[in-house]
């Protein structure tokens, strides 16, 4: 599992950017990061200034988007599909992507489920409960879309 500070992070994203618009080779988890970058339009402009956000932190009462953290559940959700960990995680997003009818809405609803799960393991400094985990994204079937 890919475990990197908050500085490898970031960087992976700003460097696959940058091997994107200047067309270089992009490969292995690049791949996957640019997948996830390329769904984020609202953020080139950001990932093309490194400097200016390498460093910035975006705390809770800013009421600002992380979007390092946002792209970066993203790809855990990636991981996580690619594995079908926790199983049955790929059935309920197929779901989740009929239901909403589109597959970025659906990676949105899992990503808010993920957040939820990670926050509350973090604030019980427990494991994350995946059957909580799992329980939300069927509770999201059950929504209109």
């Amino acid at each position: 599992m890919f475990t990197p500070s908050r500085e490898q992070a970031r960087n992976l994203f700003f460097d696959t950017w940058e091997k994107y618009s200047s067309s270089q080779r992009i490969e292995g988890l690049e791949q996957t990061v640019l997948e996830v970058v390329l769904l984020h339009p609202e953020y080139h402009a950001l990932l093309g200034k490194r400097d200016a956000h390498v460093e910035r932190d975006y705390p809770p009462e800013s009421g600002e988007v992380n979007p390092f953290l946002h792209m970066s559940l993203h790809l855990a959700i990636a991981e996580q599909l690619a594995m079908n960990q926790p199983a049955g995680i790929n059935a309920l997003f197929e779901e989740l992507a009929e239901h909403y009818g589109d597959r970025h809405a659906a990676l949105h609803v899992v990503l808010d489920c993920l957040g939820e799960t990670v926050w509350q393991a973090n604030r019980s400094g427990t494991a994350p409960n995946q059957s909580a985990y799992l329980a939300c994204l069927r509770d999201h079937l059950n929504k209109g879309p």
